[in-house]
């Protein structure tokens, strides 16, 4: 065995706790609680909670909630949640201050949004997401430290 941490069926799976952005703990630290992988949710639920862990300040562990629409959509609204996921992704760079990381996933993120912007489902603020993540991104791509502000996924 290689000493990896393994979940029941022996995928792979790092047990090791984490903080509020994702970053791995020691073992044995107090880490936040981890989000469920798999969970299949509604789009509305997808939402709420995502926005829930964005409020309070845990933009990987919402990333996480998108991720798991994201893998368990087909379609074209498939990229929604893919491109939600990014911005996500880009929000905990940001604020772990990996200032072109968080640029380049916030762009991303943005673009791949974009299709849905001129009928959003589910009430997603495309365009209000789109607006917040380049100006994140450029402040991102010029200062050192950025404090970001958690999007409004819904106007």
């Amino acid at each position: 065995m290689n000493g990896r941490d393994r979940d029941d069926t022996g995928r792979a799976r790092n047990a090791r706790p984490r903080d509020g952005l994702g970053r791995p703990l020691p073992y044995g630290a107090d880490g936040v609680e981890r989000q469920p992988e798999g969970v299949v949710r509604t789009p509305e639920e997808t939402l709420t909670e995502a926005q829930r862990l964005l409020d309070e300040g845990k933009p990987f562990h919402a990333h996480e909630v998108f991720e798991d629409a994201w893998k368990s959509t087909d379609g074209p609204e498939r990229e929604l949640w893919r491109g939600l996921a990014q911005l996500a992704v880009g929000l905990t760079h940001a604020a772990r201050g990996n200032g072109a990381g968080a640029a380049s996933l916030l762009e991303r993120g943005a673009a791949n949004i974009e299709p849905f912007r001129a009928r959003p489902p589910h009430g997603v603020d495309v365009e209000g997401l789109q607006a917040w993540a380049q100006t994140l991104a450029a402040e991102a791509k010029v200062k050192v430290r950025v404090e970001p502000v958690a999007p409004r996924l819904l106007p």
